[in-house]
């Protein structure tokens, strides 16, 4: 049996897929969307219109002792807590969640090693909208870990389902592609909702990844992994479509729309807004510049959009890289 904890969109999708192979254990910190995912074989506050196999079970209660694997999908400021509330155990941690603690300034794995210490720690990475996996959709995602034969192992739970993994063993460039190509998707879709057309956000992307690559090395990153799967690949996807959540949110805030606003009227979370803030204190600690991600912080506090982008195209001529 596979758990999977966190019954949003992406933790529903992960047990539709797995689910094809054998039992999944879906844990949704409601107790009431359990039940209902159990009783209508959907989740449609957060799935709608997927039918669920029925070898996903949903449950209330955070327990995954008898999993030899688990899935962990749930908000990345809320991990530290989750993963305290769960039961020891040894069956390896696969993080699915997305992100930059905020005070700590650890990746995902920290916080994961420090809350759940003795378990092998894996993170699942890669350009992978929920929908169009839950719908059987081709799919390739990067499995990274500390030790290559444990990322080879844990590939082979995917194995006859339209997810494609491929291994790495570099946990932190993995880790950092996933977060900070969710903050630069708020950008783009500023870019988006302000109508500044497509050479702009082009421009965005690539200057978004010179940003990516430029903290992800100082913090350890491989630059392969980051030109990868959990890299450019999630970059690109998030940065192109509505599907994506901070993609939306920052084609409201181009839009003219309060950011505020916006996030209070969501049932999902768009992690960027989270990591945005958290990310431009990292690179500060880190010594890297990254003038996008400080950009979409301003807008997030509230900072008027045309204003932020004049001051990015304002800034002084310098050699690409």
């Amino acid at each position: 049996m596979i758990a999977v904890i966190g019954a949003g969109a992406w933790g529903t999708a992960l047990a539709q897929l797995l689910g094809a192979r054998g039992p999944v254990r879906l844990w949704a910190r409601d107790a009431g969307l359990a039940r209902a995912i159990n009783a209508t074989r959907e989740n449609a506050p957060y799935l709608p219109g997927v039918r669920l196999s029925e070898r996903v079970e949903a449950t209330g209660e955070l327990d995954a002792r008898d999993a030899c694997a688990v899935l962990v999908v749930v908000p990345a400021q809320h991990l530290r807590t989750i993963l305290g509330q769960l039961p020891p155990g040894t069956a390896p941690l696969v993080l699915c969640c997305k992100g930059v603690e905020a005070g700590s300034l650890w990746l995902m794995h920290e916080v994961a090693g420090e809350a759940q210490s003795g378990r092998s720690i894996a993170v699942l990475s890669g350009p992978t909208f929920a929908r169009e996996v839950a719908k059987g959709l081709p799919t390739a995602a990067t499995v990274a870990h500390a030790d290559l034969d444990a990322a080879r192992a844990l590939a082979t739970l995917f194995e006859g389902t339209n997810l494609r993994p491929y291994t790495s063993t570099d946990v932190v460039g993995a880790e950092i592609g996933g977060a900070v190509k969710n903050v630069l998707a708020i950008a783009c879709g500023v870019v988006e909702g302000a109508g500044l057309g497509s050479n702009a956000r082009a421009a965005l992307i690539a200057r978004g990844f010179a940003e990516m690559t430029r903290f992800g090395l100082a913090r350890g990153a491989r630059a392969e992994t980051l030109a990868g799967l959990s890299g450019m690949g999630d970059l690109v996807l998030t940065c192109s479509s509505t599907q994506s959540r901070n993609f939306s949110l920052g084609v409201g805030i181009g839009e003219g729309r309060s950011a505020a606003a916006l996030l209070a009227n969501r049932r999902t979370v768009a992690e960027g807004a989270s990591t945005a803030p958290v990310l431009v204190e990292a690179a500060r600690a880190a010594g890297v510049e990254m003038p996008v991600t400080d950009a979409v912080c301003a807008l997030l506090g509230g900072a008027e959009a045309r204003g932020v982008i004049d001051r990015l195209l304002a800034r002084p001529v310098r050699a690409e890289g």
